[in-house]
């Protein structure tokens, strides 16, 4: 069976986000699992969750990816960000049943950000590509 696979991916850090989304593509293709992969892009995290909800009524993906970074800056703008992207996310996952990976980095400043998407460092975009794969287990298990 073929997974399909939409990275939806928030360029706002396009470093960042470019290492995270190779992150994943090189796991997904790693994994064994056969897999179908088509890249969207969003102008920033906030907007990730409501591209993943069209992508969800066109049927056409069986899971996920949301790709992102979120760095603190000065103003409240961060917290709204950072909480309605996941909360988004997770109401996805939780009410609609998506597999979703989510790798929207929320971080203090850059140098935390280039740790966690960098391939040679803790490589997160593996690490939400996985956690995908795993939820399509789980929901070919549970859902019917």
């Amino acid at each position: 069976m073929t997974h399909r696979i939409l990275i939806v991916n928030s360029p706002y850090y396009a470093h960042i986000s470019a290492e995270l989304e190779l992150g994943v593509r090189e796991a997904l293709e790693a994994s064994g699992e056969d897999c179908t992969i088509e890249t969207i892009m969003v102008p920033g995290a906030f907007e990730v969750p409501g591209a993943i909800a069209m992508a969800a009524d066109s049927a056409r993906y069986d899971g996920y990816v949301a790709l992102g970074c979120v760095i603190r800056g000065e103003t409240s703008h961060y917290d709204y960000v950072c909480g309605e992207s996941a909360r988004g996310l997770m109401r996805l996952a939780t009410e609609r049943r998506l597999a979703i990976g989510f790798g929207i980095l929320t971080v203090e400043n850059e140098a935390q950000a280039i740790a966690r998407a960098s391939r040679d460092q803790k490589n997160k975009g593996r690490d939400v590509a996985n956690a995908c794969l795993e939820m399509l287990k789980l929901r070919k298990k549970f859902v019917r």
